[in-house]
């Protein structure tokens, strides 16, 4: 069964339709690779079908964030952007200060950090919706290189 087919049983199964915008706004999150902006999710729908406004967009993402199909990311600039997790599950994600890009990883590899601070702190992280921002390996590279 395709991670799609997947989807659509776990939609039918908390009775849920499949509509053809809620397919189409699945299927072009399934193919963007890494997280989007709900406009841009937006633009690569009106490129399968111009019937699709906006507001269907947004309830769809919204949707599939509530079923655990896609999270949110607040890359720290006061937007707001999805990523489709589908099967995967939730992640922390790594964002970037310099060239704001994302890094999904495994919550697995955060969870010791996760207990500390449960343990020091007496504070639960919520590890499903937890972004940290940083600076990546390729602008850390840029900004060592000798300037010519």
């Amino acid at each position: 069964m395709s991670c799609e087919e997947i989807v659509y049983k776990k939609l039918r199964e908390r009775g849920f339709r499949i509509t053809p915008q809620r397919e189409i706004v699945l299927s072009v999150l399934h193919q963007l690779n890494g997280p989007a902006s709900a406009d841009h999710v937006y633009q690569q729908v009106q490129g399968i079908s111009e019937a699709i406004d906006i507001s269907t967009v947004y309830r769809t993402l919204d949707l599939l964030k509530e079923f655990g199909i896609v999270m949110t990311i607040d890359p720290g600039d006061g937007t707001r952007v999805y990523e489709f997790v589908g099967l995967d599950g939730p992640h922390v994600h790594l964002v970037c200060s310099k060239c704001g890009s994302v890094q999904g990883v495994d919550i697995t590899s955060i969870e010791p950090f996760a207990a500390f601070v449960r343990d020091r702190f007496a504070f639960e992280l919520d590890l499903e919706h937890l972004s940290l921002v940083g600076v990546c390996e390729g602008c850390r590279r840029r900004k060592r290189k000798p300037a010519d």
